[in-house]
């Protein structure tokens, strides 16, 4: 777990705990009794501790969060090392994270490598820095910047923490970081105790700091605690702040919240897994790409390839189709430089990795090739025909459909064992979402290099099984349906949205169709009405495209109750003799959410998803579902299976015919057992 080694009077302490340099139990206890050694032995003079591998330490070992911590802690490592009567000296290089970063700010000087980053990311996981971060970090950077650090999670770069005096100096780089710190450690005369200091805070500045940040606040309760535990080092002693903090980081770590945010944590690491494959699988290389349709899905897929330096052939069918589609990825990529995300040549090297063509062919020579066209099947069928022909042996095939079979689609083919769907989600160069779905026939080495290949371009894959609509959107059903439904019977688009966005979701059923385009999908025929939508469509209220849709629009695109949209509902109220009656909130959520959720559970019992929390991954970087309530299936379980059984039940008749409870969602809520314990049964 740790090395030492004595340069002559300096005491070198190496972490090493791959891959991050967690600070479990086992390290922790092993660095208790070197710093207690280093105190009684004479030929040491002062300590030098530094993390091995790529990084100082990315913190706290996560897994350990929630049970009986040993008797050595981390915070009694943290005051035990700045107890130690011998400087000790932070060496830190990489990253320094969390409790990596409170170790550090127990040592009682700090070095660090010129390109290392610090930060006290625990409000993420709905926690605070519990090992004395809160009470140390604003009495040695102040409170401000303090702030800006545990309350936001933001990390710093080595040059700004030496602004601050996080750190005291830098180092080049890590080759010569050791002997920086052993040289520096020897010019020391003795600690210089972080819990010495004093904080202070100007008037008004936590109320001016939470005003300012009220919208990333919302109604998370770690960033509040986070604010009370800062205010806390400037009005109590150091023992009686530690104590603060450790109340507030207990009482966080218990709630609902933080127990959300650490399941997202686990989950997204858990999708990376494809289950029944072999961990050495040989993945199929990929040189070039070529992406099928220019608009702003195909343009959006492109740029995230370009963008991890791939070069890309990108074909369309028409010259101004193609000029435009390029067109729009370079004011994509101008806009990102413009906000000093990308630098002009950084540009310039991305859009000089595609080739723009007419030529269908040219597809021959790329490794992967993505249909990015519109969702019809004859024509998806139609382009894997004649992709067959001319793709080179070994090349993948993949369709970015949202719901139609990639069987079916494999099926035109001679190599269905080669295709595969990459969903990508809109606008695809920012979502970083892609449902990865196996076909029946797709091979595992496909599969495993389609989900390698999303997370070399920064994306969070999920593998999905062939349904319509695949997880998210088949989830998305059900909830539009009765989203409809409810506004039929009594409710407003308006009330529905309501109660989304205040559940959390950044916008409701309503918002999100007049975003995407309430056309989509649509049959284009105006006088065949036989839904609300078709309805709003003949009229040309396709969404804020068009400036009007289930809401009306100004020229800001904000929203507002429309006249129209409500006449049209009353209009079918008539025409189906339905009476209009009080919807309240709580049946809103039953119908909408939970309905949700018992498809979640017929798709996981489907083995659709590999797990539940694949389908919360999926809801929360594909759909806006709140962090810290984990995903669907996670907050079904915390809310109670029980209970939304019962709910469903109760409101089977307003559910409509063709309503059917998942028996996974029934057994489970019956046995009082997990999702993922069903499914195993």
């Amino acid at each position: 777990m740790i090395e030492t080694h004595l340069h002559t009077d300096i005491l070198e302490i190496v972490l090493q705990n791959p891959p991050v340099n967690a600070l479990g139990s086992d390290l922790r206890g092993a660095l208790f009794g070197v710093i207690a050694a280093a105190q009684t032995n004479p030929d040491v003079k002062a300590i030098v501790l530094r993390g091995a591998g790529k990084l100082f330490s990315g913190g706290a070992d996560i897994k350990e969060f929630g049970k009986l911590q040993a008797e050595q802690g981390l915070p009694e490592l943290v005051d035990t090392i700045e107890a130690s009567a011998k400087p000790v000296v932070a060496a830190i290089h990489g990253t320094a994270l969390g409790g990596g970063l409170e170790i550090a700010l127990g040592c009682h000087y700090r070095i660090a490598t010129a390109d290392a980053r610090l930060g006290l990311p625990e409000v993420t996981l709905g926690i605070l820095p519990g090992a004395g971060g809160t009470q140390r970090l604003p009495r040695l950077i102040g409170v401000e910047a303090a702030l800006e650090m545990i309350v936001l999670g933001n990390p710093v770069s080595a040059t700004r923490a030496l602004e601050t005096g996080l750190v005291d100096r830098l180092s080049e780089n890590q080759s010569s970081l050791a002997s920086d710190a052993i040289d520096f450690a020897r010019t020391l005369n003795g600690p210089r105790r972080t819990s010495e200091l004093s904080a202070s805070a100007p008037a008004g500045v936590f109320e001016q700091f939470q005003a300012t940040n009220a919208r990333k606040i919302g109604k998370l309760d770690a960033p509040r605690a986070c604010i009370e535990a800062v205010k806390a080092a400037t009005e109590l002693p150091i023992k009686e702040g530690l104590a603060k903090e450790r109340d507030l980081f207990v009482k966080l770590l218990g709630g609902d919240q933080s127990k959300a945010l650490r399941h997202v944590f686990f989950a997204e690491r858990a999708a990376a897994k494809i289950d029944g494959l072999p961990k050495d699988i040989q993945l199929r290389p990929i040189g070039r790409v070529g992406v099928i349709g220019a608009g702003t899905m195909g343009g959006g897929i492109s740029m995230n390839f370009l963008s991890a330096g791939i070069p890309v052939t990108i074909v369309e069918m028409q010259q101004d189709a193609l000029d435009r589609g390029v067109a729009t990825m370079r004011k994509n990529y101008d806009a990102t430089a413009a906000k000093g995300r990308l630098t002009g040549e950084q540009v310039e090297q991305a859009l000089g990795l595609l080739d723009p063509t007419l030529d269908f062919d040219a597809l021959a020579d790329c490794d992967l090739v993505i249909e990015a066209v519109y969702e019809n099947m004859d024509v998806k069928k139609d382009i894997f025909s004649r992709l067959d022909t001319i793709a080179k042996p070994g090349a993948m095939l993949a369709s970015n459909t949202s719901y139609l079979s990639i069987d079916e689609i494999a099926a035109v083919t001679r190599r269905p064992q080669d295709v595969l769907g990459l969903h990508f989600f809109s606008p695809a160069n920012v979502m970083k979402l892609v449902e990865v779905v196996r076909g029946e026939k797709t091979a595992p080495d496909v599969l495993a290099t389609g989900m390698a290949l999303a997370r070399k371009i920064g994306k969070v894959p999920v593998v999905s099984g062939v349904c319509y609509g695949f997880i998210g959107n088949r989830m998305l059903i059900p909830r539009q349906e009765q989203a409809t439904a409810l506004v039929l019977e009594g409710a407003t688009p308006e009330d529905v949205d309501r109660v989304h966005t205040e559940f959390g979701m950044p916008m409701g059923p309503f918002q999100m169709a007049d975003l995407a385009g309430v056309d989509i999908g649509w049959h284009r025929d105006p006088e065949r009405i036989e839904s609300l939508r078709d309805a709003l469509c003949a009229q040309k209220r396709w969404g804020q495209k068009t400036g009007a849709g289930f809401y009306d629009y100004d020229e800001r695109r904000k929203p507002s109750s429309s006249p129209v949209v409500a006449e049209i509902i009353e209009d079918f109220r008539q025409k189906e003799g339905i009476v209009p009656r009080t919807i309240s909130d709580e049946e809103i959520i039953t119908r909408t959410l939970y309905t949700m959720v018992n498809e979640g559970a017929k798709i996981l019992d489907e083995a659709i998803a590999q797990r539940a929390s694949d389908i919360d991954v999926i809801w929360n970087y594909g759909y806006g579902w709140p962090r810290h309530k984990g995903g669907p299936m996670f907050w079904a379980e915390l809310v109670g299976l029980a209970h939304i059984v019962d709910a469903l039940e109760q409101s089977r008749a307003q559910l409509g015919e063709a309503f059917t409870l998942s028996p996974l969602l029934k057994r489970c809520a019956a046995e009082g057992i997990s999702f993922d314990e069903g499914a195993r049964q």
